[in-house]
Protein backbone atom coordinates (compact mmCIF):
# COMPACT_ATOMS: atom_id res chain seq x y z
CA UNK A 1 0.00 0.00 0.00
CA UNK A 2 2.85 2.40 0.82
CA UNK A 3 4.67 1.71 -2.46
CA UNK A 4 1.91 3.20 -4.69
CA UNK A 5 1.69 6.22 -2.38
CA UNK A 6 5.42 6.80 -2.74
CA UNK A 7 5.23 6.57 -6.52
CA UNK A 8 2.34 9.04 -6.65
CA UNK A 9 4.18 11.43 -4.33
CA UNK A 10 7.37 11.24 -6.41
CA UNK A 11 5.39 11.80 -9.62
CA UNK A 12 3.62 14.85 -8.18
CA UNK A 13 6.88 16.38 -7.01
CA UNK A 14 8.58 15.72 -10.33
CA UNK A 15 5.66 17.22 -12.26
CA UNK A 16 5.63 20.29 -10.03
CA UNK A 17 9.37 20.73 -10.54
CA UNK A 18 9.25 20.25 -14.31
CA UNK A 19 6.27 22.45 -15.09
CA UNK A 20 6.41 26.20 -14.60
CA UNK A 21 3.56 27.78 -12.68
CA UNK A 22 0.96 29.14 -15.09
CA UNK A 23 -0.38 32.67 -14.52
CA UNK A 24 -3.51 32.92 -12.40
CA UNK A 25 -6.37 35.37 -12.46
CA UNK A 26 -6.48 38.02 -9.77
CA UNK A 27 -9.85 36.65 -8.60
CA UNK A 28 -8.16 33.30 -7.81
CA UNK A 29 -5.69 34.96 -5.42
CA UNK A 30 -8.10 36.72 -3.06
CA UNK A 31 -11.14 38.98 -2.93
CA UNK A 32 -12.18 42.59 -2.60
CA UNK A 33 -12.15 43.99 0.90
CA UNK A 34 -15.59 43.89 2.53
CA UNK A 35 -16.82 40.89 0.55
CA UNK A 36 -17.47 38.27 3.21
CA UNK A 37 -20.13 35.85 4.37
CA UNK A 38 -22.22 36.62 7.44
CA UNK A 39 -23.04 34.01 10.08
CA UNK A 40 -26.67 33.42 11.05
CA UNK A 41 -27.90 31.30 13.96
CA UNK A 42 -31.18 30.37 15.59
CA UNK A 43 -32.89 27.91 17.90
CA UNK A 44 -35.59 25.59 16.59
CA UNK A 45 -37.54 22.39 17.15
CA UNK A 46 -37.31 19.18 15.15
CA UNK A 47 -40.44 17.04 15.15
CA UNK A 48 -41.41 13.65 13.75
CA UNK A 49 -38.65 11.65 15.46
CA UNK A 50 -39.33 7.99 16.17
CA UNK A 51 -38.74 8.13 19.90
CA UNK A 52 -35.14 9.31 19.51
CA UNK A 53 -35.68 12.93 20.57
CA UNK A 54 -34.96 14.69 23.85
CA UNK A 55 -35.98 12.99 27.07
CA UNK A 56 -38.78 14.45 29.24
CA UNK A 57 -36.08 15.54 31.70
CA UNK A 58 -34.93 18.20 29.23
CA UNK A 59 -36.61 21.40 30.46
CA UNK A 60 -35.66 23.42 27.37
CA UNK A 61 -37.50 21.00 25.09
CA UNK A 62 -40.63 21.00 27.22
CA UNK A 63 -40.66 24.79 27.44
CA UNK A 64 -40.05 25.25 23.69
CA UNK A 65 -42.81 22.82 22.69
CA UNK A 66 -45.23 24.48 25.13
CA UNK A 67 -44.46 27.89 23.57
CA UNK A 68 -45.07 26.55 20.05
CA UNK A 69 -48.41 25.00 21.01
CA UNK A 70 -49.52 28.22 22.68
CA UNK A 71 -49.30 30.01 19.31
CA UNK A 72 -52.06 27.70 18.05
CA UNK A 73 -54.38 28.37 21.02
CA UNK A 74 -53.32 25.18 22.81
CA UNK A 75 -52.54 25.60 26.48
CA UNK A 76 -50.17 22.87 27.62
CA UNK A 77 -48.02 23.40 30.69
CA UNK A 78 -44.32 22.49 30.24
CA UNK A 79 -44.68 19.91 33.03
CA UNK A 80 -47.31 18.10 30.96
CA UNK A 81 -45.11 17.69 27.89
CA UNK A 82 -43.92 14.08 27.74
CA UNK A 83 -42.71 13.19 24.26
CA UNK A 84 -39.48 11.82 22.79
CA UNK A 85 -40.55 12.66 19.25
CA UNK A 86 -39.20 16.24 19.39
CA UNK A 87 -35.77 17.76 19.95
CA UNK A 88 -34.40 21.25 20.50
CA UNK A 89 -31.72 22.09 17.95
CA UNK A 90 -29.34 24.87 16.97
CA UNK A 91 -29.71 26.06 13.38
CA UNK A 92 -26.93 27.88 11.54
CA UNK A 93 -26.40 29.22 8.02
CA UNK A 94 -24.06 31.50 6.10
CA UNK A 95 -25.42 34.62 4.39
CA UNK A 96 -23.36 35.53 1.28
CA UNK A 97 -22.17 39.07 0.69
CA UNK A 98 -24.63 39.75 -2.17
CA UNK A 99 -27.63 37.71 -1.03
CA UNK A 100 -31.03 39.05 -2.02
CA UNK A 101 -34.55 38.51 -0.74
CA UNK A 102 -35.87 35.12 -1.76
CA UNK A 103 -32.48 33.43 -2.19
CA UNK A 104 -32.05 29.97 -0.68
CA UNK A 105 -29.42 29.08 1.92
CA UNK A 106 -28.08 25.73 3.06
CA UNK A 107 -28.83 25.09 6.72
CA UNK A 108 -26.95 23.03 9.32
CA UNK A 109 -28.96 21.56 12.21
CA UNK A 110 -27.41 20.08 15.36
CA UNK A 111 -28.97 18.75 18.54
CA UNK A 112 -28.54 20.85 21.68
CA UNK A 113 -30.23 18.39 24.05
CA UNK A 114 -29.96 14.67 24.77
CA UNK A 115 -31.60 13.41 21.57
CA UNK A 116 -30.20 10.12 20.30
CA UNK A 117 -30.89 10.74 16.60
CA UNK A 118 -32.45 13.36 14.30
CA UNK A 119 -33.08 10.86 11.51
CA UNK A 120 -36.47 11.40 9.86
CA UNK A 121 -37.09 14.71 11.61
CA UNK A 122 -38.62 17.90 10.25
CA UNK A 123 -37.48 21.37 11.32
CA UNK A 124 -40.26 23.76 12.25
CA UNK A 125 -40.14 27.37 11.10
CA UNK A 126 -37.03 28.91 12.67
CA UNK A 127 -35.84 32.51 12.57
CA UNK A 128 -32.13 32.95 11.82
CA UNK A 129 -30.57 36.05 13.32
CA UNK A 130 -27.33 37.91 12.77
CA UNK A 131 -24.98 39.28 15.44
CA UNK A 132 -27.09 42.45 15.53
CA UNK A 133 -30.18 40.44 16.59
CA UNK A 134 -32.03 41.11 13.36
CA UNK A 135 -33.84 38.31 11.51
CA UNK A 136 -32.27 37.76 8.08
CA UNK A 137 -33.67 34.36 7.05
CA UNK A 138 -36.31 31.76 7.90
CA UNK A 139 -35.51 28.03 7.90
CA UNK A 140 -37.81 25.03 7.65
CA UNK A 141 -37.89 21.59 6.09
CA UNK A 142 -37.00 17.89 6.41
CA UNK A 143 -33.54 16.99 7.64
CA UNK A 144 -30.94 15.05 5.69
CA UNK A 145 -28.91 13.04 8.22
CA UNK A 146 -25.88 11.09 7.06
CA UNK A 147 -25.96 8.58 9.90
CA UNK A 148 -28.17 6.46 12.12
CA UNK A 149 -28.40 5.03 15.61
CA UNK A 150 -30.44 2.03 16.74
CA UNK A 151 -30.38 0.47 20.19
CA UNK A 152 -32.25 -2.36 21.85
CA UNK A 153 -31.60 -4.29 25.05
CA UNK A 154 -28.27 -2.57 25.60
CA UNK A 155 -27.03 -3.17 22.03
CA UNK A 156 -26.18 -0.01 20.07
CA UNK A 157 -25.48 0.29 16.35
CA UNK A 158 -24.37 3.76 15.23
CA UNK A 159 -23.00 5.23 11.99
CA UNK A 160 -21.42 8.69 11.77
CA UNK A 161 -23.14 11.41 13.84
CA UNK A 162 -26.95 11.08 13.74
CA UNK A 163 -27.44 14.14 15.97
CA UNK A 164 -26.45 16.56 13.20
CA UNK A 165 -27.95 17.09 9.76
CA UNK A 166 -28.51 19.59 6.98
CA UNK A 167 -31.29 21.05 4.87
CA UNK A 168 -30.19 22.02 1.33
CA UNK A 169 -31.81 25.36 0.45
CA UNK A 170 -33.70 25.04 3.69
CA UNK A 171 -33.70 28.77 4.50
CA UNK A 172 -35.12 31.72 2.60
CA UNK A 173 -33.46 35.12 2.80
CA UNK A 174 -35.88 37.74 4.13
CA UNK A 175 -33.45 40.67 4.37
CA UNK A 176 -30.74 40.96 1.72
CA UNK A 177 -27.34 42.52 2.17
CA UNK A 178 -27.51 46.20 1.29
CA UNK A 179 -25.13 47.17 -1.51
CA UNK A 180 -23.23 50.41 -1.86
CA UNK A 181 -25.24 53.17 -3.46
CA UNK A 182 -22.63 55.97 -3.61
CA UNK A 183 -19.95 55.72 -6.33
CA UNK A 184 -16.61 54.48 -5.04
CA UNK A 185 -13.31 56.20 -5.68
CA UNK A 186 -11.14 53.18 -4.81
CA UNK A 187 -11.32 49.55 -3.75
CA UNK A 188 -8.84 47.30 -1.94
CA UNK A 189 -7.97 43.83 -3.15
CA UNK A 190 -6.98 41.46 -0.30
CA UNK A 191 -4.72 38.47 -0.96
CA UNK A 192 -5.72 35.13 0.54
CA UNK A 193 -2.02 34.37 1.18
CA UNK A 194 -0.25 37.60 2.24
CA UNK A 195 3.04 38.01 0.38
CA UNK A 196 4.94 41.18 -0.52
CA UNK A 197 6.19 39.80 -3.83
CA UNK A 198 2.75 38.67 -4.96
CA UNK A 199 1.15 41.96 -3.89
CA UNK A 200 3.74 43.89 -5.91
CA UNK A 201 3.15 41.66 -8.95
CA UNK A 202 -0.63 42.13 -8.71
CA UNK A 203 -0.23 45.92 -8.65
CA UNK A 204 2.18 45.84 -11.59
CA UNK A 205 -0.08 43.54 -13.63
CA UNK A 206 -3.12 45.76 -13.07
CA UNK A 207 -1.17 48.84 -14.16
CA UNK A 208 0.08 47.03 -17.26
CA UNK A 209 -3.19 45.45 -18.35
CA UNK A 210 -5.87 47.89 -17.17
CA UNK A 211 -4.24 51.31 -16.88
CA UNK A 212 -1.07 52.91 -15.52
CA UNK A 213 -1.07 54.38 -12.03
CA UNK A 214 -4.28 52.65 -10.88
CA UNK A 215 -2.89 50.11 -8.39
CA UNK A 216 -0.50 50.37 -5.46
CA UNK A 217 0.57 47.63 -3.06
CA UNK A 218 -0.21 48.95 0.41
CA UNK A 219 1.26 46.00 2.33
CA UNK A 220 1.72 42.22 2.03
CA UNK A 221 -2.02 41.56 1.77
CA UNK A 222 -3.67 44.69 0.37
CA UNK A 223 -3.54 46.31 -3.08
CA UNK A 224 -5.33 49.66 -3.40
CA UNK A 225 -6.96 50.24 -6.79
CA UNK A 226 -8.08 53.67 -7.92
CA UNK A 227 -11.29 53.79 -9.94
CA UNK A 228 -11.13 56.28 -12.83
CA UNK A 229 -13.84 58.98 -12.54
CA UNK A 230 -15.29 57.96 -15.89
CA UNK A 231 -15.83 54.38 -14.67
CA UNK A 232 -17.19 55.01 -11.16
CA UNK A 233 -20.74 54.57 -12.42
CA UNK A 234 -19.71 51.35 -14.19
CA UNK A 235 -18.16 49.59 -11.21
CA UNK A 236 -19.20 46.06 -12.26
CA UNK A 237 -17.45 46.28 -15.63
CA UNK A 238 -14.33 47.79 -14.09
CA UNK A 239 -14.05 45.13 -11.36
CA UNK A 240 -14.65 42.40 -13.95
CA UNK A 241 -11.58 43.61 -15.83
CA UNK A 242 -9.56 43.66 -12.59
CA UNK A 243 -10.60 40.11 -11.66
CA UNK A 244 -9.41 38.69 -14.97
CA UNK A 245 -5.93 40.25 -14.91
CA UNK A 246 -3.33 37.48 -15.23
CA UNK A 247 -0.64 37.33 -12.52
CA UNK A 248 2.14 34.87 -11.82
CA UNK A 249 2.11 34.62 -7.99
CA UNK A 250 5.17 33.95 -5.90
CA UNK A 251 5.20 30.76 -3.85
CA UNK A 252 6.84 30.10 -0.53
CA UNK A 253 9.10 27.10 -0.10
CA UNK A 254 6.99 24.90 2.15
CA UNK A 255 6.78 21.21 3.04
CA UNK A 256 3.65 19.94 4.82
CA UNK A 257 3.68 16.58 6.58
CA UNK A 258 0.95 14.78 8.49
CA UNK A 259 2.26 12.04 10.74
CA UNK A 260 -1.20 10.71 11.56
CA UNK A 261 -1.98 9.82 7.96
CA UNK A 262 1.56 9.53 6.59
CA UNK A 263 1.04 12.32 4.04
CA UNK A 264 3.82 14.47 2.58
CA UNK A 265 3.04 17.44 0.30
CA UNK A 266 5.80 19.73 -0.94
CA UNK A 267 6.60 22.05 -3.78
CA UNK A 268 8.92 20.39 -6.23
CA UNK A 269 11.33 23.34 -6.16
CA UNK A 270 12.00 23.36 -2.39
CA UNK A 271 15.78 23.35 -2.19
CA UNK A 272 18.01 21.21 0.03
CA UNK A 273 21.75 21.39 0.59
CA UNK A 274 24.24 18.60 0.15
CA UNK A 275 23.51 15.98 2.83
CA UNK A 276 24.35 12.45 3.89
CA UNK A 277 21.36 10.33 4.94
CA UNK A 278 21.54 7.16 7.03
CA UNK A 279 18.33 5.70 8.34
CA UNK A 280 17.99 2.36 10.11
CA UNK A 281 15.09 0.27 11.29
CA UNK A 282 14.87 -1.69 14.53
CA UNK A 283 12.10 -4.27 15.05
CA UNK A 284 11.44 -6.05 18.35
CA UNK A 285 9.22 -9.15 18.51
CA UNK A 286 7.89 -10.28 21.89
CA UNK A 287 6.05 -13.60 22.08
CA UNK A 288 4.46 -14.83 25.30
CA UNK A 289 3.13 -18.34 25.92
CA UNK A 290 1.08 -19.15 29.02
CA UNK A 291 0.92 -22.64 30.49
CA UNK A 292 -0.54 -24.11 33.67
CA UNK A 293 1.49 -26.32 36.02
CA UNK A 294 -0.65 -29.14 37.46
CA UNK A 295 1.06 -30.77 40.53
CA UNK A 296 -1.56 -33.54 40.60
CA UNK A 297 -0.15 -34.96 37.35
CA UNK A 298 3.23 -35.69 39.00
CA UNK A 299 1.79 -37.02 42.23
CA UNK A 300 2.43 -34.00 44.39
CA UNK A 301 -0.61 -33.19 46.49
CA UNK A 302 -1.14 -31.82 49.92
CA UNK A 303 -1.61 -28.59 51.82
CA UNK A 304 -0.20 -25.55 49.99
CA UNK A 305 0.22 -27.38 46.68
CA UNK A 306 -1.87 -25.62 43.98
CA UNK A 307 -1.88 -25.12 40.24
CA UNK A 308 0.27 -22.26 38.97
CA UNK A 309 0.23 -20.12 35.81
CA UNK A 310 3.61 -20.04 34.09
CA UNK A 311 4.45 -17.48 31.40
CA UNK A 312 7.30 -18.11 28.97
CA UNK A 313 8.42 -14.98 27.09
CA UNK A 314 10.72 -14.89 24.08
CA UNK A 315 12.21 -11.64 22.78
CA UNK A 316 13.73 -11.39 19.28
CA UNK A 317 15.42 -8.31 17.84
CA UNK A 318 15.67 -7.79 14.08
CA UNK A 319 17.74 -4.97 12.67
CA UNK A 320 17.65 -4.99 8.85
CA UNK A 321 20.03 -2.98 6.74
CA UNK A 322 19.22 0.73 6.93
CA UNK A 323 19.07 3.35 4.22
CA UNK A 324 22.29 5.22 3.57
CA UNK A 325 23.34 7.47 0.70
CA UNK A 326 24.97 10.80 -0.09
CA UNK A 327 22.70 13.38 -1.72
CA UNK A 328 24.00 16.39 -3.56
CA UNK A 329 22.41 19.82 -3.51
CA UNK A 330 19.00 19.60 -5.17
CA UNK A 331 15.31 19.69 -4.34
CA UNK A 332 12.90 17.80 -2.13
CA UNK A 333 11.65 16.12 -5.29
CA UNK A 334 15.10 14.64 -5.92
CA UNK A 335 15.33 13.40 -2.34
CA UNK A 336 11.88 11.81 -2.36
CA UNK A 337 12.54 10.06 -5.67
CA UNK A 338 15.79 8.66 -4.30
CA UNK A 339 14.06 7.38 -1.18
CA UNK A 340 11.24 5.88 -3.28
CA UNK A 341 13.76 3.93 -5.35
CA UNK A 342 15.15 2.55 -2.08
CA UNK A 343 11.63 1.40 -1.10
CA UNK A 344 11.49 3.69 1.90
CA UNK A 345 8.09 3.91 3.61
CA UNK A 346 6.19 7.18 3.77
CA UNK A 347 6.57 7.49 7.53
CA UNK A 348 10.33 6.98 7.21
CA UNK A 349 10.40 9.76 4.61
CA UNK A 350 8.65 12.02 7.13
CA UNK A 351 11.29 11.21 9.76
CA UNK A 352 14.10 11.88 7.26
CA UNK A 353 12.58 15.23 6.19
CA UNK A 354 12.31 16.34 9.82
CA UNK A 355 15.92 15.38 10.40
CA UNK A 356 17.02 17.24 7.25
CA UNK A 357 15.20 20.35 8.51
CA UNK A 358 16.82 20.02 11.95
CA UNK A 359 20.22 19.77 10.26
CA UNK A 360 19.58 23.10 8.50
CA UNK A 361 19.70 21.57 5.01
CA UNK A 362 16.02 22.07 4.11
CA UNK A 363 15.61 25.62 2.84
CA UNK A 364 11.92 26.07 3.37
CA UNK A 365 9.18 26.02 5.97
CA UNK A 366 8.33 22.62 7.47
CA UNK A 367 4.69 22.42 8.57
CA UNK A 368 3.79 19.48 10.83
CA UNK A 369 0.07 18.77 11.15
Amino acid sequence: MLRPLLLVLAWLLASACAAKDAPLRVKDLGKMQGWRDNVLVGTGIVTGLAGTGDSPANRATRQALSNVLSQFNLTVAPEQVNSRNVAVVMVSASLPAFAREGDGLDVTVSSSGDARSLLGGNLLLTALRGPDGRIYALAQGPLSVGGHRYDANGNVVQKNHPTAGSIPNGATVEVGMAGRTAPLSQVTFVLAEPDYTTASRVAAAIDAQVGPGLARARDASGVEIEIPPALRNELVEFLARIENVAVEPDRRARVVINERTGTVVAGGDVRISRIAVSHGDLKIFIASQNSVSQPAFIGRTGPGVVSALVTNTQVDVEEPDGVGFLAGAGTVSDLVQSLARLKTSTRDIISILRAVKAAGALHGELVVQ
